[in-house]
């Protein structure tokens, strides 16, 4: 997709939202950064990837200023909850999970997603459960004593792994694995409502 195709979509979309027109785009996004952000989360929705909008102040990597685009809840969150909040990013792409707080990037660490044939859900969740030490069971496993595993939609968690160092590429039946010393990290500085965006 073009940046001409994809303004062209932004735009149309902004329009059935009765959003400000393409001909002052610098001015919503100072003025209306909560609907610029809802707007694009409707785009990302569209597409079925993440959308990065090419509109003035948005960068290629998602961020506007200091707030992440995916800073955002199913009910949308506002901008400035999100420069002053906690969350947690995962990016299955480059398989990296990224916390985020006050608009700052606070830990960053390589993780191991869900293989294609048990992927890692997408989506904005919140961490409902949180265990120092949790076993988990399923088909083709049985795991004592996992570390530090805070649950955010049924069965998928956060957790650490002791059972391989293979960082960097999928390897769970869909939770996503972290090094130990960082999921340690994650759990001490998380808490039960914290944000988790899967993208």
């Amino acid at each position: 997709m073009t940046a001409a195709t994809l303004r062209r979509c932004v735009v149309r979309r902004a329009t059935q939202l009765g959003l400000p027109g393409a001909y002052n785009f610098g001015m919503f996004v100072r003025k209306s950064l909560s609907a610029l952000i809802s707007l694009i989360v409707v785009v990302v929705g569209m597409l079925g990837e993440p959308l990065f909008a090419v509109a003035q102040g948005v960068s290629p990597n998602g961020e506007l200023g200091s707030v992440p685009l995916l800073a955002v809840s199913g009910d949308v969150r506002d901008a400035s909850a999100a420069r002053s909040s906690k969350w947690i990013e995962v990016r299955l792409a480059s398989q990296r999970l990224i916390a985020w707080q006050n608009g700052r990037v606070v830990m960053t660490t390589l993780i191991s997603s869900g293989l294609p044939r048990t992927p890692t859900v997408r989506g904005s969740f919140r961490i409902q459960r949180r265990y120092r030490r949790v076993r988990m069971r399923g088909p083709g496993y049985n795991l004592p004593n996992v570390p530090y595993a805070m649950f955010f939609y049924g069965g998928y968690a956060l957790h650490g792994t002791y059972w391989h160092n293979n960082f960097g590429r999928p390897m769970s039946h869909g939770c996503v694995n972290l090094p130990t010393s960082k999921a340690a990290w994650l759990y001490n500085w998380a808490s039960i409502g914290t944000l988790v965006v899967i993208h």
